[in-house]
């Protein structure tokens, strides 16, 4: 069976069709109707050799048994209690009206803003709404763990940045105001 014409796709440097090739192959047609020039040609028998051990390759991880990590279920178990857990929804106004911000989301971004304190990593961070003001945006109260790096300067003065970060990435970031912000040094590292 004679081929020479190439359909779209690869074309070996000899000018055959590298996917007529594998479509033969996989058809079991290959090995045995092969032509004068598939025999004599070192482009084809080396294509066709590669396609052979990757089709074996193929079959070999087809037929194995797949079994699920141990610890798989696990992790999508937590991915979906974290959904779960993602707090009361904040409502902020907008122009195309009202949305919802979880508090988890909101948690986040306040976090963020203590991290970029110099000299503190945020800890945990739980956020919860106290009321809604008259522009129809959420007002929450903050609790915050915080761990010290040693030697970073007066706490006071750490903790007061802290809160003023926390209170404006609310405000721009998010676009809800925060009433308390209760912050907690739990640590202090090196």
């Amino acid at each position: 069976m004679a081929v020479n014409d190439i359909t779209d796709g690869y074309a070996l440097p000899c000018g055959r069709g590298l996917e007529n090739l594998w479509a033969r192959l996989q058809a079991g047609d290959w090995l045995v109707n092969q032509d004068e020039h598939e025999r004599n040609c070192p482009h084809c028998q080396a294509a066709g050799g590669s396609l052979r051990m990757l089709n074996e390759a193929t079959r070999q991880l087809a037929d194995e048994p797949v079994a699920p990590r141990p610890a798989l279920t696990d992790r999508i178990m937590s991915a979906v209690r974290a959904e779960a857990r993602r707090g009361e929804m904040v409502p902020l106004p907008t122009r195309g009206g009202p949305i919802g911000v979880s508090e988890q989301a909101i948690a986040v971004v306040l976090r963020f803003a203590a991290d970029g304190v110099p000299g503190v990593r945020a800890r945990r961070c739980t956020v919860r709404t106290r009321s809604v003001d008259k522009q129809g945006s959420g007002v929450i109260d903050v609790e915050l763990s915080l761990a010290l790096r040693y030697g970073v300067g007066p706490a006071e003065q750490i903790l007061a940045e802290v809160r003023a970060r926390v209170a404006a990435a609310a405000a721009v970031v998010v676009g809800i105001r925060v009433d308390r912000c209760d912050l907690r040094l739990e640590d202090l590292y090196p």
